[in-house]
């Protein structure tokens, strides 16, 4: 018994852990149902996809699928791996993506997914590990659907209700690490796979610490009690010394995400396109970015991100105006004895944001706008909020695909529980155009098409887009075999070292 004991004891004082740090209790461990950014960043680790992009985010690989194609533009063959196993020892086949496909497309669950599956007419297991799926037409975003995170079908085939299922806290998947122990409010762990099909990872155990405070994060950043974690462009510049960049190494590009301003068009307040022209003409974006981000970020000028082919360089971010804004909020029917009013809620999950909201209603005011806040815990403010669509206007931001899917967003369509176009926008000429370009492969015309989006989009200002801002991650020195990429740090997390 105490050799046992002295071995158990032995393999854990060894062991090696990566300290992260998430800022809310992740709200479903379930890669359909994971909307929120902690849920998201979990589940990454715990399931996988058929397939996968690069690292250099320019190609579409194989991930759960080891070969695919093509058969003719509606229909596509997976050919999966063998011997891959789930987390408790059963084998991973193709009933288990036909399962994942049924639950998607199911009215009893409400994903943001499932819109990704609306052009495909069928999916069918040919055999133990062959998946063919028939489409109603060609689809751009054909392969890139099956990104998602594939589910058992052995563990959940009998599942009542997946949305609150007790699979949410206990996920069982197919991924290089599994869920050891869930602690809400404090510690998330997860422990190295053995049978994983690409190997185990070298680091034996993944420590999420859940801390709502960016500012207690910082700290224990700085005191090397996490291993990894991303900074603010303030403290990077101000409160590091060099004893800091002695011990953690800084990787910094351009972030797959921006930041907005949405308007609750729902509200008769915000259905008048003045006044949404006159809130877009009385903030200054150059000054938010220089303020909040020293130069590590730019302006956001539209719905799609820089370096894509739906980017439009065409179209610049409106100057200020004060003057002009104030004569179309006249014109409108608000002066100063009936000035405009509305309330900007943000969460304190992210330092940078209460922070920019501060100075938007600062910058408001000079065109008599009242602007009130309300910051909120990340979990309340979805929960309460953002969801159920009760707000004024949310300071929030999106991180997006290499491939845009404007569908997701910007589509009447999702206007709905679960959707992603939170702002309520409704737009019959977008509609027709986002419709007509699912089913474009030619990649100069649909380029074309996302560019028209881009400009019709920012003229009409459901958000405001307020900044791109760069993604500075710092790791422990003591980690080794980091590889960044445009993609980032992660994508070859398996073969870390510690």
């Amino acid at each position: 018994m105490r050799c046992l004991l002295f071995l158990f004891l032995s393999l854990n004082l060894f062991a090696s852990t990566l300290h992260l740090a998430t800022s809310a209790n992740p709200s479903r461990l379930n890669p359909i149902l994971a909307t929120d950014s902690s849920s998201s960043e979990i589940t990454g680790f715990l399931f996988n996809g058929l397939v996968k992009y690069d690292k250099d985010l320019s190609t579409i690989i194989g991930d759960l699928a080891e070969e695919f194609y093509f058969e003719d533009e509606k229909t596509l063959f997976f050919k999966l791996r063998k011997g891959v196993k789930w987390h408790d020892g059963e084998s991973f086949s193709a009933k288990d993506v036909l399962f994942t496909y049924k639950v998607l497309i199911s009215p009893k669950i409400s994903s943001p997914y499932s819109s990704n599956f609306r052009f495909v007419e069928s999916v069918e297991a040919v055999d133990e590990f062959t998946i063919k799926v028939k489409y109603k037409e060609p689809y751009f975003k054909a392969l890139e659907t099956w990104m998602m995170g594939i589910l058992p079908e052995h563990s959940l085939k009998n599942e009542e209700n997946l949305m609150s299922s007790s699979f949410n806290t206990n996920p069982i998947g197919t991924g290089a690490y599994k869920l050891y122990q869930l602690e809400h409010s404090k510690n998330i762990i997860l422990s190295a796979f053995d049978d994983y099909f690409e190997g185990r990872a070298k680091i034996d155990t993944i420590s999420f610490h859940v801390i709502a405070d960016p500012m207690t994060r910082f700290l224990m950043l700085k005191s090397s009690a996490l291993d990894v974690g991303s900074i603010e462009p303030m403290q990077y510049e101000r409160q590091l010394n060099d004893d800091f960049f002695q011990k953690f190494n800084i990787y910094e590009n351009i972030s797959q995400s921006y930041t907005y301003l949405g308007f609750n068009l729902r509200l008769e307040k915000f259905q008048n396109p003045k006044v949404r022209e006159a809130l877009s003409l009385a903030i200054n974006r150059e000054e938010l970015v220089d303020i909040l981000f020293f130069g590590h970020a730019k302006v956001c000028t539209g719905p799609f991100l820089p370096g894509t082919k739906a980017f439009n360089k065409s179209v610049k971010a409106p100057k200020q105006d004060i003057q002009r804004a104030k004569e179309l909020l006249k014109e409108a029917g608000y002066d100063e004895k009936n000035p405009f009013t509305f309330e900007i809620a943000t969460s304190n999950s992210s330092e940078i944001r209460p922070y920019a909201a501060q100075i938007l209603q600062h910058q408001l005011k000079k065109a008599g706008v009242i602007v009130t806040l309300r910051v909120m815990e990340w979990q309340a403010f979805l929960n309460m909020v953002v969801f159920p669509h009760k707000f004024d206007s949310v300071l929030l931001g999106w991180g997006l695909s290499p491939t845009p899917d404007p569908y997701m967003f910007w589509h009447s369509d999702n206007d709905k529980q679960g959707g992603f176009n939170l702002v309520g926008y409704h737009n019959s000429k977008m509609d027709k155009m986002i419709e007509e370009s699912q089913s474009m492969i030619e990649s100069e015309r649909l380029s074309q098409t996302w560019q028209e989006m881009f400009k019709i989009i920012t003229d009409e200002n459901p958000y405001l887009f307020l900044y791109i801002p760069n993604s500075i991650t710092t790791v422990s020195k003591e980690i080794k075999n980091i590889e960044p990429a445009p993609s980032g740090i992660w994508h070859n997390y398996i073969k870390w070292e510690k």
